[in-house]
Parts: C-alpha cells; structure tokens; sequence
C-alpha cells in the first residue's frame, strides 16, 4: 500500500507533457486576457467607456484561440521549460504576428462586427501579450535551472578555452552535466587577450588565479578541455591535485555538438601526441598493398593490422601462434586471411608466403616478458631469435620488397635474455643478405595498455583495494599510446632503404612511483598502499633507445636512424646455430652481444 502510494506522489508531482500543456494553455488564457484589458486601459487612458466593452469577451475569444491554435503550430507547447531559448521565442513572436495579422483581416473585412473597436488595442496588446508570454517562460526556464543548479551544484572551473566551452556550459544549464561552471582559465597564449571577459555570465581569469577562485568559489572539481595538448594537459592535472581538487575531467565534443566530459585516464596524462605523424605517407605506402603481419592477435600486431586496414591495404595475411589472439582479431577484421601458424615452422611460413605473395612483411611475434623469458631461455631464444630469422629469410626468399622488424628499447645494452635476444635480430636484420628486399627494425619502449603493461597491472591492484607493488621506487619507463606507436612504425618503414634501425622519441621517461602515485589519485576512492617488491630477473632500472650517439635524424623529428654494426653473416649464423644448441646460452648470448649485462641493475 504504501509503495502504491509512493507511486501515486509521484505520479502527481512528477512532470508530464501532459501536465506542462495544460499549465501553458491556462496560463496563455489568462494573460492573454490581462494583456487585452490593459491595452484597452492603455488606449483609453486607464479610464474605458462602457460601449467599447460590450465586445470584449468576443474579441478576447477570437484573439486567445488564434493565438493558441498558431502557438501550437509552432511547436510552442512542446518544448521542455529549461530548453527555452532565442529560437522557440522567436515562434512565439511569430504566432502572435499571425493571429493579429488574421484578426486584422477580420475587422477589415466585417467592419461592423465589433462596432464601436478601438483599432489601435491590436497593435498595443500584441506588444503586452508577447512580453508576458515570453516573460512566463523565460521564468519557468530560470525556475528550472536554479532548481538543477540546486540538485546537481557541483561548483567547477572550465580549464581552457575552445569552441566546446560555450557547450560544457550550456549542458551544464540544461541539466546534461552534474557541474556548475563557476570559473574559466585560459592557459593557452592565443587566448590571453580574453582575460577579463565573460562567456555566458562566467568571468576568464588567468591560471595565477585558480587558487583564488577555488577559495572564493568553493570549487570541488574541475573540466579539462580535451583538446590541450598534453604537456599541459599533465602540468594542469598536477597543479589542481596539489591544490586538493580530486574531481577532474575531461571535455570533447559530441556528434551532435554538444558538450560531453569523461574520465580522466592515465593514457590521456602519459600520451604525447608526436606532431610530426603523416598520414599522407603512410597511406600512400600502405593502400593498395598485401601486408602480412606477424604476431598479429598481440597487442601491437593487432593495432597495426587495424591501422592498415584503415590506410587501405588491399589484402591483409594475419599470422598468430594463439587462436583465441587470432580470433579475437580476425572478428574485428573480417576480411582478413586469418593463419595460425609458429614461426618457429618454416615450412608453413613458405607456404604462407607462396600463397599471399605480400608486399609489406611486419613481423611483430615475440615473447616479450622479461621474468618469463628468464626463466625459459631457450624457449625465448628459439621463438625470438630462430623464429625471427625464419620470418625475415621466408620473406627474402619469396622477394617481398619490404620487410619491417618490431625491435624494443630493451634491446639497448641488455640486462636480460628478451632484450638480448631483439638485439640479435637487428644484427641480422643489418647484416643478412636482403637481396631484392628492404629491411628495416623500428626501436620503440612501451606501449599504453599492451598486454603485461605496468598499467593494467596497477588498474587490477587498485579495483582490489591494494596494494600497489612495485619493484624499485627509481625505476623509470618510456611510455607512448599504442596507436601513435603503431602509425610510426608504419611512417618509419615508409621512408626507410633499407638496413636502418629507426628509433622513435618516446619523449621524457616516467618514472614508475609517480605513475603509480597518479593512478591512485586517478582511480582509487581512498589511499593505496605501494609496496616495494625488488627488481625481478633481468629487470633494468632505466629503459635506453639509443645505443650510442651517432644516430642520424631524418626528415621527421620523432623517428632517428640508429648506427649500424656491422657482423659478418656467416659468423652470426653460425653463432646463432650454437647458441640453439648451447647448454650454457647465457656465455654464448654475451658473445654474440658483448654488452649484455645479466647482473646489471643500471
């Protein structure tokens, strides 16, 4: 009973079409009427002579119901209060000039129908009923954003200026967003000049100001606009939660235009956004052309399977060991020839190869984990080394002119068997006899949200309630979204001629406490604890990209051209052979690539 009760209070509280229909037809009757009785009081100088009222009940009945009939032609009884705007006032000046146009025509044509009429109340009442209609509306609009205001007052600072901010803050009015813009910042220098100014009643201050508008103001959270680039992206997060501020987001503009915010993610604080990406000549390298993709369900392989699908590439051959990766991939990419397949088998490689006749080989298939390759080092040495060769030989064998290879920074005076054992395969991809191909390796470090990544990892912890663990409070990383990763490998093997080992600016490094630190902050309701675990087997504490300095730019400021070794290829087939033979492969390993440093912790 008192559930259907509850529901009843509801029912006759809650807001209708219905209900607003009714309030607005009685309302308009009623100050339509007002608005008729002072325009007569306005002609006659407040003082009416009785014959000019023996009509006027006729005359309000004709006018109200022309008034009403247009208005709701116009869509004026449809509209929800708080969407109220210039443009549904506008129908409503354009009812009220139709109906007095009408009833014009009507004393016009039927002089004698309402004798005696003061012609000069129609244009008077005109003017009154279309300010006390408009009035009324407006008013119900100001009643309902202060009502949302009070329900969902979030008090919030818009922090930076662009076309989506005048959205954000319409959205916030109509209800669409649970913040109240008390405050804007610019911190772009173009916008200077806009200091002092206000966008829709919101005063612009300067970023010196926000700690005296977060007082003054009371604010609680805060909206980025998603379109700053991301330096000051991360230094405006940073500034905010040092003032307390915890509430961040992030604004983007919808399809439709309108103003949207999401979470703040840590893909958006570490990613860096190179500059110097050019679609134009990926395209141009990829469309049209058979890419065979190695390691393709993985996490890299995957992004650049769909990245050439989106460049063009008329066929794609999608190679992976596992077959739930490939699975996964194939249904994203239906038209792909899915082919499960070890590179560790030469044999089916040929025969994929013979088959689909790539232009375009990019051979992403590694173990890459560095605790689990120390721990299965021939298993490592084999799928990494041996199965890398069997790719690049199949591919020079079946003359595909480009053959692009996915080294990683920790190839870079190695301290564990996966980097040594990438480090092996630039040397062969420098030295082997290419004949009618062009090989090129692509160095980079990690990837946002690979599989493995410290990311998911931390994400897991912090869902769990903690703690954070981590191996050393000084370990740093190289981080870069795996899709502007993916799109310079492709960029790199564009304009590559063969036997260049590309390395990509990964930007500054992070270290791996203060990514932590931020992903608390980011994700977690309350305090998490970060445990120190120790450094695992092969672990380094700093990642390097480049392995001296004589690398050499090139024409685009986030690729550089690493300096070639030189290894004689018969001697590193034969230490290679050994080396899968070997039962001390560490000794053999140190030979092959005198820096690596198992024991070292730089």
């Amino acid at each position: 009973m008192a559930l259907l009760e509850n529901k009843e209070e509801k029912f006759l509280f809650a807001p209708s079409n219905t209900k607003r229909l009714f309030f607005f037809l009685i309302a308009d009757v009623f100050l339509s009427a007002i608005s008729l009785y002072g325009a007569y009081l306005l002609r006659f100088n407040f003082s009416i002579p009785n014959p000019f009222l023996i009509h006027f009940g006729e005359i309000a009945a004709i006018l109200i119901s022309l008034k009403i009939i247009f208005l709701f032609i116009f869509k004026n009884y449809s509209i929800i209060w708080r969407f109220y705007g210039l443009n549904e006032a506008k129908n409503l000046v354009l009812a009220h000039l139709l109906s007095y146009f009408i009833f014009t025509l009507i004393i016009l044509f039927f002089p004698n129908l309402f004798t005696p009429f003061p012609r000069s109340v129609i244009l008077i009442d005109m003017m009154l009923s279309v300010i006390l209609l408009a009035e009324l509306r407006f008013t119900k609009r100001l009643i309902a954003d202060r009502t949302l205001q009070d329900i969902h007052y979030k008090p919030t600072l818009l922090i930076g200026i662009s076309p989506n901010t005048n959205n954000l803050i319409k959205s916030a009015l109509d209800g669409s967003l649970a913040y109240s813009p008390v405050g804007i910042v610019t911190i772009q220098s173009k916008n200077q000049n806009m200091v002092g100014s206000y966008i829709n009643n919101i005063k612009v201050s300067r970023p010196q100001d926000i700690p005296s508008l977060i007082e003054s103001k009371k604010v609680t959270a805060a909206i980025i606009d998603g379109s700053l680039p991301p330096e000051h992206l991360r230094e405006t997060y940073q500034f905010l939660t040092n003032l307390g501020i915890r509430d961040i987001k992030r604004s983007s503009i919808l399809a439709e235009g309108r103003g949207n915010i999401t979470e703040l993610s840590i893909e958006d604080l570490l990613a860096r956004h190179p500059q110097d990406l050019d679609s134009q000549i990926i395209q141009e390298f990829i469309q049209g052309k058979a890419v065979l993709i190695t390691g393709a369900g993985g996490s890299i392989g995957s992004e650049i399977s769909l990245q050439c699908q989106n460049f063009g590439a008329s066929k794609l051959i999608l190679i992976d060991h596992s077959e739930y990766n490939l699975y996964q991939i194939g249904e994203k990419l239906p038209q792909a020839t899915l082919c499960l397949c070890n590179i560790i088998d030469r044999m089916t490689l040929d025969s994929i190869m013979s088959t689909s006749k790539p232009d375009i080989v990019i051979h992403a298939a590694a173990y890459k984990h560095v605790p689990l390759c120390e721990a299965n080092i021939q298993s490592a040495i084999m799928n990494n080394i041996q199965g890398s060769c069997n790719v690049i030989d199949s591919a020079i064998a079946h003359n595909v002119p480009k053959i692009v290879i996915i080294s990683t920074d920790k190839a870079v005076r190695p301290t564990n068997v996966m980097g040594t054992t990438k480090r092996i395969v630039e040397l062969y991809a420098q030295n082997v006899d290419s004949k009618n191909s062009e090989i090129a390796a692509v160095r980079f470090g990690n990837v946002l949200g690979s599989s493995g990544s410290v990311i998911p990892k931390f994400k897991s912890q912090i869902e769990s309630g903690g703690p954070i663990t981590l191996t050393h409070p000084d370990i740093t990383r190289y981080f870069m979204l795996i899709s502007e990763a993916c799109q310079l490998v492709l960029q790199a093997a564009a304009i590559a001629k063969g036997k260049e080992l590309f390395i990509l600016d990964m930007g500054e490094p992070v270290k791996i406490i203060d990514l932590a630190r931020t992903m608390i902050k980011l994700y977690a309701p309350g305090e998490i604890e970060i445990v120190m675990s120790g450094l695992r087997p092969g672990e380094k504490l700093y990642e390097e990209l480049l392995i001296d300095d004589s690398e050499q730019t090139t024409s685009y400021a986030s690729i550089m051209i690493a300096g070639s070794t030189h290894y004689p290829i018969e001697q590193l087939n034969r230490d290679i052979q050994s080396l899968l033979e070997a039962d001390d492969p560490i000794a053999l390993l140190k030979n092959i690539v005198p820096e690596f440093t198992p024991d070292s912790l730089a």
